[in-house]
This record gives structure tokens, sequence and C-alpha cells, in this order.
């Protein structure tokens, strides 16, 4: 059954999925999936493989549901920044101590795109939003700290703006035995268009990091708009 793509055109929702369809060809029965609500929950109407659509913030239990049921499978779940980092925090930081062998793919435009821009736990101080006028009084939080910190054996950035190296990253992320993060910084172009910012910021980490060194270079970052923005694999042991 073909599925119309509902998706906006030029999205970067495409990047990830071109990465993901390229990764599973041909052993689409290897591998089960869960989302939770957003625009990235679509991806899962456009691959041929087996799934599950979870609540929203409940993406991760779905996928530790599968994965006791059928540890043979690889399970991948996908969730955006507020669905994970606001509604599904609880899940995030228990998931970092089971460590279970599944992989995460954080979809993070830093706004609720789904419902018309409004914030989340990872917009920049000062964005405004029809929701929050004077402009978001919070500093973002940061998730890559935040992974590190509860103990994630496999912690990663990958940008939609460059395919090849997201693609490189989720092929790891996927072997990676135990639990492993990605977050991929992926420009919404309707509310939250980014994406000259990142591409401006973002430079690739080069060679297998320490803990100590993987905490500095996750702090280079805020989360505000601004500075630069390492892409890669932080922490992998």
């Amino acid at each position: 059954m073909t599925i119309p793509i509902t998706w906006c055109p030029g999205c970067f929702n495409f990047v990830i999925l071109n990465a993901v369809k390229n990764i599973m060809k041909g052993k689409e029965k290897e591998f089960a999936i869960t989302t939770g609500i957003g625009c990235h929950g679509k991806i899962f109407d456009y691959l041929d493989t087996s799934g599950v659509y979870a609540l929203h913030g409940r993406t991760l239990p779905v996928a530790l549901g599968i994965k006791m049921a059928n540890p043979a499978l690889k399970v991948i779940a996908f969730s955006g920044d507020g669905d994970t980092y606001a509604e599904g925090i609880s899940h995030l930081v228990h998931m970092f101590r089971y460590d279970a062998d599944l992989t995460l793919i954080v979809n993070d435009n830093r706004v609720f795109s789904l419902t018309a821009g409004q914030q989340t736990p990872t917009t920049e101080q000062g964005f405004k939003t029809k929701a929050s006028p004077e402009g978001s009084k919070q500093n973002p939080m940061n998730p890559i700290k935040l992974a590190l910190a509860s103990g994630c054996r496999f912690v990663a950035r990958a940008s939609a703006l460059h395919q090849e190296q997201l693609q490189e990253i989720l092929e790891k992320a996927i072997k990676h035995k135990g639990f492993s993060f990605v977050e991929v910084l992926q420009p919404c172009i309707i509310f939250r268009n980014d994406a000259e910012m990142i591409r401006k910021n973002a430079y690739e980490i080069k060679g297998k990091l320490s803990f100590e060194e993987a905490w500095k270079k996750a702090s280079e970052w805020d989360y505000n708009d601004g500075g630069k923005i390492p892409v890669g694999i932080f922490y992998d042991t």
C-alpha cells in the first residue's frame, strides 16, 4: 500500500528517512520501530517494516517491550525533542540506566512543529512563539550532557544537513551493543529554520573521545544560537 507523503516539501525529515532506508535496505524484517507523536512519527508510514505508533513521550517503553519480546530484532525508537525531553524525559533517563540494546533517534528542531511551533526544552532563550510572545525565559537543556551524566555508553549528535555523516553515525549506533542515543539537528523549515546557523557553526568531531573529553566537547554548545556545534560521536564505550 502506498501512503501519501504529508511532510512539507523540502522538510529535513526526508534526509533522515533516506538515511534509515539505506541502512535497512534488504534487511527490513530484521528491524522494528516505534515513534512518538510529531512530524517525525510519519516516518513509520514510509518504511516497509514492523512497528508501533506510541503515545506522546512513550516511544521508549514501547520499544523496550518489543525488544524484550523479540531480542533478535534491531529496534529503533524515533522521537522529537518535545516528545523526548518534555513528556518523555523520565523514560529517557531510565533508559540510559537500563542500557537495553536499542537505538533512539531524536529529531530535534527545537520547537513543537506539529502543533504550530511552541517552545520545547531545547528552544533557545529569547525565541518568540505565539505561545510565548515575550520570548522563552528559560535556558535550554543540553541533552548530550544529560546522556553522559546518566551513564549512556553511546552518545552522538548528527545533522540532517549532512546525510552521509548522519547515515554513518546511525549505522554505528544500531551496531552498538546496548542503548544508543543519537540526536539529529533537523531544522523545521516552517516554524524554526535554523539551517544556516547549523551549516555555519557545525563541525565534525574527530577521533575517539574519553569521557572527560566528551563532557568538554558537549559543553561547547549550550543550545542557544551562536557558537560552534560539535557533530559526531561524543562517547562510545
